[in-house]
């Protein structure tokens, strides 16, 4: 499996000038990086960066701040990063310093974090709009108020900007809308985790553990150079119930089923996927009967992925058919009318059918444009994941449903003319599940 060419400097060159020209001329962009997190004493986890941060630059370290400038002579895209000190780096790894963030990633211009408070307040004089995330760095909002207190206690306080408004309005708005790169990495990416499901799927046999399930998955991740998008989830039997069940620490039993939720991270872009597995490697009735409900729903949903349909159409589609076969199943009761009317079949079905996807697992957009749900467009990625939990405490629900959590999660891309299901080659239909459990050697009969 070849890997895709990571964004070129010209695409995060294109980002920064689209942005800007969103912005104004008279406007300024300002992002921190995000900062190393502890994980408990000074044991800090895995670097992430920003991916608001990561989309307009490509810089992967903390401690860095992106300023972009319309207009300005000496170059509109600055930022401020660490230089380079080579007693830090043997500890830290290499940093690219000033010179090498210019060089690498075709900014315009580069100066050390030092002396931001010194240079960054004059390159915002006569700007009318500051955009900017205020309210998610603590630390970044007490040293941009003072940037600003700066500006203002000068002659002339109208030099400073006037405004401070929410970056992601506009930004999100460009995240949405996926480029043929970055596309290419989340193909990669739904291959990547596609592949790693097959491997967890090789250890699955009564008597596994969920944490066992779980080693496979990241281990085949890990392997192929890339890293989970998230935490999967790993649930067996009436684990599956809770939603973001996060232990896995459960031995798997016979007649159970196991619903393995996981991802892969490319070069910062993220698949989202999730597969409903028998432990003992066939479906009894009642599971069939639920699980053939909820790939029903998601079938109903991804003919309804196409350019001009509402975000809403294919959760509608979905709960629909779910509505109707609970209460054929008779976990429901009344018409199905009465059932979505009431909103009882929350208690079966409590989310939503689907979410952007991008650099986030949750990516960055708005699912509602004055107060009315979007309408897809090609370019934009989503998850399409209906699902079922009967809850083992569930009186409502007949004793043989109980304790059946079910979902069936596929990374979807909008084209012209409908959807490109990313994660299609991965079987989802129940007896292709059986089978491919079967010759994934993982069964004893």
């Amino acid at each position: 499996m070849s890997a895709p060419r990571s964004i070129g400097v010209r695409e995060y060159a294109r980002r920064r000038r689209e942005l800007m020209r969103m912005a104004g001329a008279d406007a300024a962009i300002l992002l921190a990086a995000a900062p190393p997190r502890l994980r408990n004493g000074d044991t800090a986890w895995p670097y992430r960066q920003d991916s608001d941060f990561l989309y307009l630059s490509g810089f992967d370290e903390p401690a860095a701040v992106l300023a972009l400038l319309p207009g300005r002579q000496a170059g509109q895209s600055v930022l401020f990063c660490r230089e380079r000190e080579p007693a830090q780096e043997r500890w830290d790894g290499a940093w690219r310093g000033p010179e090498g963030a210019v060089r690498e990633l075709g900014l315009d211009d580069a100066f050390p974090i030092a002396d931001i408070d010194d240079i960054l307040p004059g390159m915002l004089e006569g700007r009318a709009r500051l955009y900017c995330h205020f309210g998610r760095e603590a630390a970044f909002d007490a040293q941009l108020l003072a940037w600003l207190r700066r500006l203002r206690a000068m002659p002339g306080a109208a030099q400073a900007p006037q405004e401070m408004l929410a970056l992601g309005h506009l930004l999100h708005e460009l995240r949405l809308f996926k480029s043929p790169a970055e596309l290419g990495l989340l193909r990669h990416a739904a291959n990547l985790g596609m592949e790693a499901h097959r491997v967890a799927w090789a250890a699955l046999v009564p008597g596994a553990t969920e944490f066992a399930i779980e080693a496979d998955f990241v281990h085949a991740l890990r392997h192929a150079g890339a890293q989970p998008s998230y935490p999967p989830i790993v649930a067996g039997g009436r684990n599956a119930c809770v939603l973001h069940y996060a232990r896995n620490d459960a031995p798997l039993r016979a007649g159970e089923l196991l619903l393995l939720d996981g991802g892969a991270e490319w070069q910062g872009y993220a698949s989202d996927i999730t597969r409903t597995l028998p432990v003992s490697g066939h479906f009894s009735a009642p599971q069939r009967a639920l699980y053939q409900l909820v790939l029903d729903a998601q079938c109903a949903a991804l003919a309804r992925i196409r350019p001009g349909q509402s975000w809403e159409a294919f959760h509608q589609a979905a709960r629909e058919v779910l509505i109707a076969g609970l209460c054929a199943l008779g976990l429901l009761k009344g018409t199905p009318a009465q059932a979505l009317a009431s909103g009882v079949y929350r208690r079966y079905f409590p989310h939503k059918t689907g979410h952007w996807l991008g650099l986030d697992v949750h990516d960055a957009g708005d699912y509602r444009i004055h107060g009315e749900p979007r309408l897809l467009e090609p370019g934009m990625v989503l998850t399409v994941e209906p699902g079922l939990y009967i809850a083992p405490d569930e009186r409502n629900a007949p004793a043989r449903y109980r304790g059946i959590g079910i979902r069936i999660e596929d990374d979807v891309v909008v084209t012209a003319h409908g959807a490109e299901v990313l994660t299609m080659a991965l079987p989802s239909d129940p007896d292709a599940l059986e089978d491919a459990l079967a010759s994934a050697g993982s069964r004893t009969h």
